[in-house]
């Protein structure tokens, strides 16, 4: 797969890959990130290995030592695999899905989550975020 072989301005290795591998375990996923300046601040700080804590039932969320930047809306429902930021630090994993009135900011969703909640489990995990 070719990738930024387009006319791309100068200085636009944001482009280079959206492609994201999660790993949680032995278990891998992948997923597509987003074009915007928040994907792009977060692929600069990959690879990322993090422990990520469990909430409510359906996500996991990690607490980034900086900001990224954010353009927040209220999604309505919230799908598995979803990868958004809520606030400007903190990174959330979306394993089942529910509607919410929260407000984030859209950084990705994994391709095919199918297999994801029982990855995660119920407890914190680790995770790896590593571009591919």
């Amino acid at each position: 797969m070719a990738q930024n072989t387009s006319n791309t301005a100068p200085g636009a290795a944001s482009t280079i890959s959206n492609r994201l591998r999660i790993r949680i375990g032995s278990t891998a996923f992948t997923a597509t990130l987003l074009d915007n300046p928040t994907a792009a601040a977060f692929k600069a700080r990959l690879p990322l290995t993090v422990s990520m804590t469990e909430l409510n039932g359906n996500e996991k969320y990690y607490d980034l030592p900086a900001s990224l930047p954010t353009n927040a809306t209220s999604p309505g429902t919230i799908q598995t695999g979803d990868l958004m930021l809520y606030g400007s630090t903190t990174l959330v994993l979306f394993y089942q899905p529910f509607a919410t009135r929260y407000h984030y900011t859209r950084l990705g969703r994994i391709d095919n989550p199918a297999g994801l909640a029982a990855a995660l489990g119920a407890k914190n995990v680790t995770v790896t975020f590593e571009l591919q």
